[in-house]
């Protein structure tokens, strides 16, 4: 039987975005992990700024993958456009990003959930689009880089983001040495379908290709309770029943297997700054 990558499989789309405090919580525990890497919002707005003419007086921009609106709400804050435009496949999630965008004034701000392939939004109408951590959830991601050059306006930017084929492999390690799951290290990587080695070439089917950055992002565990907040809820892992969304039951293996200790993990992440220009010749 060919194992299905979570991430492009329809049916776990529930399972995994159903409920926003599973992802909050992997989230969490990544990012109070983190030791190294630049925040990629701040990042994305510092390359918009780097690379758009029109970056202190921008109209539309598209937030695609949204999430939380984590990234909505930072480039509302730093950029100022006239309008901020969330969208995403999760319901759940973008009714937590509706409500951490209540309170902020002088934006407007809207989010629409849809499929990415098809975006809602008018031919040229977008001063920037950002897509941030999705487009690996596509089996078809150069036709969302094609929706993300129709909507664009002529003198429009896309910023662009994934991550390496081999994040997080150190954590693939422990889950095998523990038997939480034996095959931890042999699932094809999430970011298969966009990843570090193939997003500028992904990009460049139907947009312009500006520059292109690779930063290493590294992480530090600081024992088995912080690692299974992470693990209990990655959707890579087989975990045995009982184990999937129970952090303390997951911990608990650790804890009875495996020596408990500090654990340092990374992973590439790549920027591709594009504009309209028709793609490859």
């Amino acid at each position: 039987m060919t194992e299905v990558n979570p991430f492009l499989d329809p049916s776990r789309q529930a399972d995994l975005y159903g409920d926003p405090s599973r992802l909050a919580g992997r989230s969490n525990a990544l990012m109070r992990a983190k030791t190294a890497g630049r925040p990629v919002p701040d990042t994305i707005v510092q390359l918009v700024r780097a690379h758009h003419g029109r970056a202190d007086r921008l109209g539309i921009v598209l937030d695609i993958g949204c999430g939380r609106g984590t990234s909505s709400k930072v480039l509302a804050e730093l950029l100022r456009p006239s309008r901020v435009v969330g969208f995403d496949a999760s319901a759940a999630l973008i009714d937590q990003a509706r409500e951490r965008m209540r309170r902020l004034p002088g934006v407007q701000v809207s989010f629409l959930r849809g499929d990415f392939h098809q975006l809602p939004l008018p031919t040229g109408s977008c001063d920037l689009a950002v897509a941030a951590f999705c487009l690996y959830h596509s089996p078809r991601p150069q036709a969302v880089v094609a929706e993300i050059s129709r909507v664009l306006a002529p003198e429009g930017m896309a910023v662009l983001v994934t991550k390496s084929l081999d994040s997080y492999r150190e954590l693939d390690q422990l889950v095998a040495a523990a038997g939480l799951d034996p095959r931890g290290e042999r699932h094809e990587s999430l970011y298969a379908s966009a990843h570090s080695g193939n997003l500028a070439d992904l990009v460049g089917t139907s947009l312009d290709v500006v520059t292109t950055e690779d930063e290493e992002h590294r992480f530090t565990f600081d024992g088995h309770d912080h690692v299974a907040e992470y693990v209990a809820t990655n959707p890579k892992y087989d975990l045995a029943p009982g184990l999937y969304g129970n952090p303390g039951a997951v911990a608990a293996v650790l804890h009875e297997f495996l020596p408990d200790r500090l654990v340092t993990t990374r992973s590439a992440i790549t920027y591709v700054v594009a504009k309209p220009g028709g793609g490859p010749a």
